[in-house]
């Protein structure tokens, strides 16, 4: 259990960092929104975009890596078994 907790948090580091800015970019929002500033709005929900799209491609390759590891951990199996006759 331990090495699936170690393993998990370094494969998805990133998307935590991401998410950290994402909060960030959501608390400048709001002080925008309360300032009445439309553009610093504009931009600050833009900056959220990129950033939620920044989150997506680290989930991407967090799952992918664990795929992988997976994949390389399974043992291969050369030889298929054949069908059972019909009856």
């Amino acid at each position: 259990m331990a090495v699936l907790r170690s393993l998990l948090t370094a494969a998805f580091l990133p998307v935590q960092l991401c998410m950290l800015a994402f909060h960030y970019r959501m608390g400048r929002l709001r002080a925008a929104r309360a300032a009445g500033d439309r553009g610093a709005i504009s931009i600050e929900l833009a900056l959220a975009v990129v950033v939620l799209v920044g989150v997506a491609a680290a989930v991407i390759v967090a799952v992918n890596r664990l795929a992988g590891n997976v994949t390389n951990r399974v043992p291969h199996d050369q030889t298929v078994p054949a069908p059972a006759p019909a009856p």
